[in-house]
C-alpha cells in the first residue's frame, strides 16, 4: 500500500489549445481534509474530473492507493459534482436504495439520520425541492459511503450560509478517519476551520501545498488572507 493515497504524476490536460492543468504534481496522504483552492478557471474542477476518470490527462498519470485510475479506484472514490446530477422523478428515498445497490460501502442508516436531521422528506420528489435542498440530498449520498477518498466540487457553493456550518459539520462527521477529502472551494473563510492542508492552484499550477497550520506559523496569517495576497484578490 502506497503512502499516499492521492498522487499526481506530471499531470498536463490541454482542451484544444487551452491548458486547463500544466505538468501538475501532487502527492496527498491519508486521514486528511485539503482545500483545493483557487479562482475560478485555475484547473479545480478538471483535476476534480481527472481524478474521477470522467477525463483523462494529455500526459501524466494519476494514481489513487496506488492503482491507475479505473473501475478499482471508483469502488473507493466517493465524487461530488459541481453541478447537481440527481433526477427530478427520484425521491432521496429512490436513491437511497439505488446507490445501495450500487455501492457496497453505501451506508442507508447514516443516510436517513441526515434527512432527519435536516427535515428533507425522503418520499418527496426532487423536481419539488429547492435548488439548495437538492443540493444537500446529493452531498448526503456522496457522505453516505465509507469511501477512502472523498472529492467534492463546491459542496457549499450552492446553499444558503445558515446550512454551511452543518454541511461542512456534516462532512467531518460522516467521513472515515483514514479516509482523505478533498474539497474544492472558493469561499476559503468557510472551510479553513476545519483544513489539515491547503493546496493553492492557479492557471492549471502547483503554487503552493502546506498544512494549515505551518501557512499561520510561518507567514502569521491566515489561509484566506495569504490566498488574497497570492492571487491578489
Amino acid at each position: 500500500m502506497s503512502d499516499f493515497l492521492l498522487e499526481a504524476r506530471g499531470v498536463s490536460k490541454l482542451f484544444g489549445n487551452k491548458t486547463a492543468l500544466d505538468n501538475f504534481s501532487i502527492r496527498i496522504g491519508r486521514g486528511k481534509l485539503v482545500g483545493l483552492l483557487g479562482p475560478n478557471g485555475s484547473g479545480k474542477s478538471t483535476f476534480i474530473k481527472l481524478c474521477n476518470g470522467l477525463l483523462q490527462p494529455s500526459s501524466g498519470e494519476i494514481l489513487i492507493d496506488g492503482k491507475s485510475i479505473g473501475i478499482e479506484t471508483k469502488k473507493i472514490v466517493s465524487y461530488l459534482p459541481e453541478r447537481t446530477y440527481l433526477d427530478n422523478g427520484m425521491s432521496p428515498k429512490d436513491y437511497i436504495q439505488y446507490f445501495s445497490d450500487f455501492y457496497e460501502d453505501f451506508d442507508p442508516k447514516k443516510a436517513n439520520e441526515m434527512l432527519g436531521n435536516l427535515k428533507i422528506d425522503p418520499e418527496q420528489k426532487l423536481k419539488t425541492m429547492s435548488k439548495g435542498t437538492k443540493e444537500k440530498v446529493q452531498l448526503i449520498l456522496v457522505m453516505s459511503r465509507n469511501a477512502k477518498l472523498y472529492l467534492l466540487d463546491e459542496p457549499i457553493g450552492g446553499v444558503d450560509p445558515a446550512a454551511r456550518d452543518y454541511i461542512l459539520n456534516t462532512i467531518i462527521r460522516n467521513y472515515n478517519p483514514e479516509a482523505t477529502v478533498v474539497i474544492s472551494t472558493h469561499l476559503i473563510t468557510d472551510i479553513e476551520p476545519v483544513l489539515d492542508e491547503a493546496i493553492f492552484i492557479k492557471d492549471g499550477q502547483l503554487v503552493l501545498y502546506m498544512p494549515v497550520d505551518d501557512i499561520r506559523e510561518r507567514e502569521g496569517k491566515s489561509v484566506d488572507a495569504l490566498f488574497r495576497e497570492v492571487f491578489r484578490c
